[in-house]
Parts: structure tokens; sequence; C-alpha cells
């Protein structure tokens, strides 16, 4: 069949695919193609009619055109949009009756402004289709409705030669009835006084007006339509050239000889036997390649640049590494500090959970305790006592001395006379020096809130110095319970990883796991804001996995940009890959900016990875992050942003929300290669761990 019955998938009305052309035999078919040249030429035979195409230019054929595609360029890629005309119907209704026209033939005719508005929708459609970002489908249609109304307003088949039409609207109306009913009505008998008196006009006048519209006189107008319309009978069809010349509305065979040649210049029979090829055969004859449709975007950029939601870098990033090349040693500094809030929290069961879970597989050095002196605690202390109670505070240390965090203390202005404060503080400290001895206490931090006056801070150094423990650092500790919607998001993996890399910010407002705080909006019990690396629920966050990650890092530093870091520790390596812009840091600070920036971010990144001068065999092992993969907030969001979870529900997300691991090997070679992909936001982290070789 040389008629192609193209189906739409993914309820998206447009196909659009990236193709080398050489042979594509005559067919039609049941939509509109629009053909744009990308690079190189083709020819587009529509009907009888031969066009060359050049790079950047467009051909538009109708639906059950028949039209051929052919190319001696063998490095053309062509960009071909096949759209559905039930889903035109829906704002045209007519819209089978139009026949499009681009002008082809004449120098520069297409750098005309409609033709550069044309390309501009057509390059939207195609960065939609490949970038697939938030409501993809939605902006489709968008843009599919306003092609439309731009190809009726600038390429509709009457308006082509005739701007004069675009002032006169009840002239183009008849213009088109009078097309309308010859393209539906030719293979009937009909005359020019049929359409006469169906437009209340004379036949004389209907005749000049005939030759206005199409350039030829009725009778030429309509048997060049019945010829056009037999081509198909004659190709996909065995029936006799009698019979054809009958369907199509020709009185006899001779007339329709007598036209045919006139267009073709061969007759029906010759023609047939020309181009009639068994369906087997029509197959075989096709000789073309469809290409990645990513590799249009770079033909495509320019039209794309004031396109707010294009932001398409397909490139593969390469790398190249010298492993036996070292810059210097690695300030781990993501390790030193996490944020653990009150200290009545700390105190609980479920709290304590996601603390050793965080210290188990992250490893801080200092965990920030805050409020450890407050009544929460049930120190129950005043100036009429002596006797303060310590027990729940012990419970908190001794937990934090079992999980192998190091407590940092902040000290808040408790009390309004310095004394009580005083007396308070080294009651503490002679308590736990008692029952942890020197060795231990000297390791504890304490740190300053942002209210405690100056005389508090000097005295409180004093009764330091007496136990010989070391400086209180003078660095106000200001409790910060921002809210902001990205801090559940995967783009804190990006943003954690290049900040503590390129020290370049302070993270302590983030905490080891969400806290319902007063400035908390609650619409579920799961993502709220808040800025911790566990949800209220212990379920991972992204952020959490950038720590994890960063901790996978060795001591060594061998090379580091914008985008990645490589390490080494003793033989073994470890490179990990983000998601990276030079905007990074704007949105942390304005989450309005986040469904903004979202839309304009890497859809995905390839990543290349070269390393030299490996001196052994590893075991590869690769753990991949983002928000396709892992992400528990896009996960929630999957499940239908449930307000509640059950618990099966909280089990599955929380098994379903870390990364994916694969593993390989590479052998001991020159240069070993690999390749990985980051989409969105998110990261990758690959680790050579040298393999053993035992002797037996």
């Amino acid at each position: 069949m040389r008629r192609e019955y193209v189906t739409f998938t993914e309820h998206l009305p447009v196909n659009i695919s990236l193709n080398t052309i050489k042979e594509y035999p005559l067919h039609w078919h049941n939509c509109v193609e629009i053909i744009f040249v990308l690079k190189g030429s083709i020819y587009v035979q529509i009907e009888s009619e031969t066009y060359e195409v050049l790079e950047r230019e467009i051909e538009i054929v109708n639906a059950d055109e028949p039209h051929r595609i052919y190319s001696n360029d063998e490095y053309n890629k062509i960009l071909v949009f096949k759209m559905d005309i039930e889903f035109f119907e829906k704002y045209y209704n007519d819209v089978k009756n139009i026949y499009f026209y681009t002008n082809s033939t004449v120098e520069w005719a297409q750098e005309e402004e409609k033709y550069q508005v044309l390309r501009r929708f057509l390059s939207i459609l195609t960065c939609e289709v490949i970038q697939k970002s938030d409501d993809f489908d939605e902006e489709i249609e968008k843009y599919m409705v306003k092609l439309l109304f731009h190809l009726l307003n600038n390429f509709h088949y009457l308006l082509y030669d005739e701007e004069d039409l675009k002032e006169n609207d009840i002239q183009f109306e008849r213009y088109h009835r009078i097309s309308k009913f010859i393209y539906n009505n030719y293979m009937n008998k009909i005359s020019l006084q049929d359409i006469a008196e169906r437009e209340f006009l004379s036949s004389y006048y209907l005749s000049h007006e005939i030759k206005n519209m199409a350039g030829i006189n009725f009778k030429e107008f309509l048997n060049s339509t019945r010829v056009h319309e037999s081509v198909k009978l004659l190709l996909d069809t065995e029936k006799t050239i009698s019979e054809i010349s009958e369907d199509v509305g020709f009185s006899h065979t001779r007339y329709y000889n007598k036209y045919f040649k006139m267009y073709y210049n061969m007759t029906p029979l010759q023609y047939r036997k020309k181009n009639y090829i068994s369906e087997k055969k029509y197959e075989k004859i096709k000789k073309y390649e469809e290409l990645n449709i990513e590799e249009a975007i770079e033909y495509l950029s320019t039209y794309l640049e004031d396109y707010d939601r294009f932001n398409y870098e397909k490139e593969i990033i390469k790398i190249n590494v010298d492993v036996s090349e070292v810059m210097g040693e690695v300030n781990d500094y993501w390790k030193e500090v996490i944020n653990l809030g009150d200290g009545i929290e700390l105190l609980k069961e479920r709290e304590q959970s996601f603390a050793a879970d965080i210290q188990k597989n992250i490893g801080f050095k200092y965990g920030i305790v805050q409020y450890l002196f407050h009544k929460d605690m049930r120190i129950y202390f005043n100036k009429n006592l002596d006797f303060l109670n310590w027990n729940e505070v012990e419970k908190l240390m001794e937990f934090m001395v079992d999980i192998k965090l190091i407590p940092m203390i902040i000290l808040d202005k408790i009390f309004d006379e310095i004394d009580l404060f005083l007396r308070l503080l080294e009651s503490f400290i002679l308590y736990f020096l008692d029952l942890y001895g020197i060795g231990e206490i000297q390791n504890w931090r304490f740190r300053t809130a942002k209210d405690l006056p100056q005389d508090y801070i000097e005295a409180a150094q004093k009764i330091f110095d007496k136990y010989e423990l070391g400086d209180i650092i003078e660095e106000a500790f200001e409790e910060d319970n921002t809210v902001n919607s990205i801090f559940d998001t995967s783009y804190m993996i990006p943003y954690i990883i290049h900040n503590f890399i390129n020290e370049k910010n302070n993270m302590l407002f983030l905490k080891a796991y969400d806290t319902v705080e007063e400035s908390s909006v609650m619409s579920n019990e799961l993502f709220f804001g808040s800025p911790g690396i566990t949800t209220l629920n212990g379920i991972r966050k992204s952020s959490y996995y950038a720590y994890y990650f960063l901790s996978k890092l060795g001591d060594l530093l061998i090379k580091k940009e914008d985008g990645y870091i490589v390490t080494s520790y003793e033989d073994n390596y470890q490179i990990l890959i983000y998601s990276f812009s030079e905007d990074l840091n704007e949105t942390i600070e304005n989450e309005k900016l986040i469904k903004q920036k979202r839309k304009k971010q890497v859809t995905e990144r390839e990543i290349s990875l070269s390393l030299k001068n490996l001196q052994y065999d590893y075991k590869v092992t690769v753990y991949e992050i983002g928000e396709e993969i892992g992400s528990a907030f896009n996960n929630w969001t999957l499940m239908g942003r449930p307000k509640r979870l059950t618990y099966e529900e909280m089990d599955v997300l929380y098994n379903i929300s870390q990364p994916r691991i694969s593993l390989n090997f590479a052998k001991k070679k020159p240069v070993y290669n690999l390749i990985s992909k980051i989409e969105g936001y998110g990261a990758v982290l690959i680790t050579l761990q040298k393999v053993q070789k035992h002797l037996f």
C-alpha cells in the first residue's frame, strides 16, 4: 500500500523524526507532513512537480497528496513532522479541505518573517518532544494550535499568490467553497453552471473569478484535480486505465490520457509501468535512516534562544583524568558538622534511629545540639538549688558517644543573671568530667548562640581555661527555621555537592531530620519544606545522598572542575559528577524560581570519562541519584502526593528512594573509558576499588 496510515502515540498530535533520506518512493498518508531541511538538500516531488528544498527550507505535503523524497546528498538531515488532522479539526472543522503551500522555488523567498515564525514553532515542538519537561504535552498542544492558525493565515493555498484575499473575507470564503466543491466532487459530472448556481453568480463572472483564483480556467482546474487524484489509483490498485478514468470523472479514456500527458509527459499506462511496484519491492526501495532526534537541537537552538523552556545541552561532557597526577589534599569539611536540632528531640527513640543511620552511612565529626540546658531537659535549676539533675542530658551525651559523634553544644542566654549561667555551666563540666574523664570532654565543642552577651562568653571562657577545655567558638550560631520547598527536591543534590567541594557556602542550615516549626505550613505529613536531610518518617531525601556521595570521596585531590571532582584513597579512585549550571545558587534564595528553573534545567547530560594510568584491575561501582532515580520527592509525586501514607506505602517509598547501583570491572590498561548520564538535577558517583589478586 502506498497510502501510509500514521498513528499518533503518547496522546500527542504530532510525530517528529530526524532522518537521512536517500530515497522514499511515491506515497501519501492520512496527515499533514512538514519537511524541514536542517542539513544538506533534498528533492520533493509532489504530484507532477518537483522542488529542490535547501538547508533551512521547508516544504509542506498535504494529507493524501502523493509525494516522493529523494537526495544525492548522503549527509542530509531532515526533520519530518507528521501532524494529526483530527486534532486540527477540533479548532478548525474544515481543515481537511485546506491545502497549504510553501515557496521553495524562488531564491530567498523563505527569508520572509512568516517562514521564520514557522521555523520557530517547529523548533519549539521538537524541543518539547526531546526535553519532555513538566507539562510538555500541554505545551505541544498549545503550539500545535498556534501553528495551525499560522498556516491558515500565511500558507493557505488561496493566499499563496493572492495577498489581496487577506483583506477580502467574502471573496476568500467564496473561493474556498468553490475549491472545496471541486475537490469533493471531481469524480462526478459537474459544470461551471452548477457552481454558478450555488454561488448565485453568472457563469461568465464565475469563470473570471476561478481564473483569478487558480491561474487556470474552470475546465483545466477540474481536469488537473482529476489527473492528480488518479495517480493514487494507478499506484495503489489494479484497476484498468478505463476504470480509473471513469472513477475520477472523465467521460472518455482518451480525455484522461490527453490531460494526464499534459501534466506528467506520459500516458497513465506508461506512468503505471514506470512507477508501479509491489508492496514488498516498495519497502526495499526505501533508503533512509532514522537518526537520534536529539541531534536536531544543534540546528534549532538559534530559533529557541528566547524560548524560556529551552535549556538543552546535549553535547557530551568529556572528562580526561590522569590518576597519577595529584593536586593536593581534599578538604572534606562536608563531614565536619551536622545539625541535630533540639536536645529534647534527640532523646526520642525515632530521632536517635535517624541520627544513628546518618552517622553510620555518612560519618560526621560533630553534631550540633541546641537548648541542652533548658528546662525541657529536666535540669530544674534555680538560684536556690545547688544540686542539678543531669540524667536526661547524660542519656543524650551517652547516645552521641555511642555513635561516635562529638557534641557541639550551643551556649545560649538561659538566665539574665550571669552567675546562674556560670554555676550551671560549671556543674555540667564537673559532672561529665567525672563521668567520662578529661580526654573525652576536651574533644567536645562549645559554640555561642546569637543572643549570648560578650561578658557571658568571657566569663565562661575562664571556666573552660580552669579545666583546660580549650576555647569557646565565638561564631554566633543562629537557629534557622527557613521553610523552602526546594529542600525536599533533588535540586539539593548538585547544590550541596558544588558548594561543599568548592568551599563556597555554609550548609549549617540543613538538619539531620525534618522538624515541625511555627513557620511550617503543612499540606501533608511528608514534604513541607523543612531543611532536614531525612523526613519526619525517616525517609531519606535527595540531600541525604548528596552527603552520602561526598562521604565516599578519598583524601587526595586528583582533579576538580565545575561539575565533577576526582579523588583517591590509597590505590582506589572516586569520581563524583553532578549537574552543574552557572546560576546553581540563585534558586535556593528564592523558591519561586524553582519551577521556572526546573523547566529550563537540562533533561540529560552525557558524560564521557577517560582515566589514564590505572595500575591495577578494579571493581567499578556506579551510584546514580537524581529526579528520575531515587528521589523520594519525585516518587511521592508519582504516588499522587498523598497527604498521609500507610505503613506499607511508607516502606515502599523508603525502599525505592535510594541510588541505583551497578557493578562493572576495569582491567589494567592505558586508558579506561566509561560513559554515564545524569538526568535533571542529580549526580553520579563512580568508585574504583583495587582488586586483590590471590595466589593459590
